[in-house]
């Protein structure tokens, strides 16, 4: 009957070239203190399986923004036991995708048909460069999409007539200002719900970390409702707001008539009080008063007609 197969273990080239780093990295870690001694075996240096997953784990977290510092006291607390698992779990749910768009592909040929049918190698290079267009190693005629739907407001901003240059300028510009806005929406919710974990130390635990990673999920659709509601209102605001500006701009002005005070008799302004209410005098007698003077001139119309056709009368 044969035992267990012994454990595996590596020179230190050997673990270089088995975790694609190089012998100079695996030293510097040793000296910083992420990675632990190797097993002395008479005159060699052996390294186990558990350098293999220490050196995967601090690329993990490499590749997330984490600095050496940062990563010794995370490994320091999976080393004590204080849930490494757990905060590796909120890493990955606060990275994950925050929307429930999925990723495309589109090809060289069908993006130059979207826009025109002109071939345009400095718009598609700024596309990449703004993260609306993604190269794929090895397909150099086909690019990922991140956003479909950000590179359909592009494809309809430029049918009605939008450049190109001025949609990536605009893209630029809103870009920075949502980055505002999610920065204030993290200040608040850091503020106000993830304090507790993030400054004290004995609740970064597994269990805690967690608890962190489902308020992150329940969060997650709130700033994106709020901006949608928000941005809502305001569009419907200002754009009402340019529409009458313009309107009103465009219409002819009417010249304010002439006006002049007039005395009446206090007999008659009680009458007309009686008659049409207090609110109502000023508008009673201009409407009488432009009543009377169209009258006055139909009359005068009708006796110049008469006298006319006196004259064409008499012999």
């Amino acid at each position: 009957m044969t035992g267990p197969a012994p454990a595996r273990t590596y020179r230190i080239e050997d673990l270089a070239h088995h975790t694609a780093t190089t012998v100079r990295t695996i030293r510097a870690y040793q000296d910083r203190g992420l990675l632990p001694r190797p097993e002395r075996r008479g005159r060699a240096n052996l390294y186990s399986e558990a350098h293999v997953t220490r050196l995967h784990q601090i690329a993990h977290l490499l590749d997330r923004g984490y600095t050496l510092a940062s990563i010794k006291e995370l490994l320091e607390a999976w080393d004590s036991g204080r849930g490494l698992g757990g905060v590796l779990g909120l890493v990955t749910e606060v990275e994950g995708p925050w929307t429930d768009e999925r990723p495309d592909r589109v090809t060289r040929a069908e993006l130059d048909a979207r826009f025109g049918g002109t071939p345009d190698d400095d718009a598609v290079a700024e596309a990449v460069e703004l993260g609306v267009l993604e190269r794929i190693d090895g397909d150099p005629g086909t690019f990922l999409v991140p956003s479909p739907q950000e590179l359909s407001v592009a494809v309809e901003l430029y049918a009605a007539g939008v450049p190109l240059s001025a949609i990536s300028g605009h893209l630029r510009e809103l870009r920075g200002q949502v980055e505002h806005i999610a920065a204030r929406f993290l200040e608040f919710t850091i503020e106000h719900v993830f304090v507790d974990y993030l400054e004290d130390p004995g609740r970064r635990t597994d269990a805690h970390a967690a608890q962190a990673a489902s308020l992150v999920r329940r969060l997650r659709p709130l700033a994106q409702q709020t901006v949608e509601a928000e941005l809502a209102r305001a569009m419907r605001t200002l754009a009402s707001r340019h529409l009458r500006r313009h309107l009103v701009a465009e219409s002819p002005v009417e010249q304010p008539c002439a006006t002049r005070a007039v005395d009446l008799p206090a007999g008659t302004i009680s009458a007309v009080e009686k008659l049409v209410g207090t609110n109502h005098v000023s508008a009673f007698i201009a409407l009488a008063a432009e009543r009377e003077v169209r009258a006055r001139n139909l009359d005068r119309l009708a006796s110049v007609s008469a006298e006319d056709s006196e004259l064409r009368e008499s012999p």
